[in-house]
C-alpha cells in the first residue's frame, strides 16, 4: 500500500474554515475519485511550534493508482485549494510505502 501524505501549514485565522472545508468538501472530492481506500486528518505536533500544521494521509493500493490520481485529478483539486486559501495554507507532499502493519 501507498500513503500519499499532504502536510499543510495553515494560518491561524483560517484554521476553523480550512478544517471544515477539508472535511466537508476537499477530502470527499479526493475520495470520490476512487483512487484511495481511506483518508485521515492528523494534527502535526511539534514542541514550540504552532498547532496549525496538519497531515492528511490518503491510502491507495499501488503507485499506479497514485500516478493516475496525480495525472487525472490532483491538478484540479489542488487548484481549488489554492484558489480558496492561497498562501494562507501552504502544502507539501510526501509518499510512503507500507512495508508491514502490526
Amino acid at each position: 500500500m501507498i500513503i500519499y501524505n499532504v502536510t499543510v501549514s495553515v494560518e491561524e485565522s483560517i484554521e476553523v474554515d480550512w478544517l471544515a472545508w477539508m472535511r466537508d468538501v476537499h477530502i470527499p472530492e479526493v475520495m470520490a475519485t476512487g483512487f484511495f481506500s481511506k483518508s485521515q486528518i492528523n494534527r502535526v505536533i511539534v514542541q514550540g511550534d504552532s498547532d496549525n500544521t496538519f497531515a492528511i494521509a490518503y491510502t491507495c493500493k499501488t503507485m499506479k493508482d497514485l500516478h493516475q490520481y496525480q495525472v487525472n485529478s490532483a491538478p484540479d483539486l489542488q487548484q481549488k485549494h489554492v484558489a480558496r486559501y492561497g498562501a494562507k495554507a501552504v502544502a507539501f507532499r510526501t509518499l510512503m510505502e507500507v512495508i508491514q502493519e502490526f
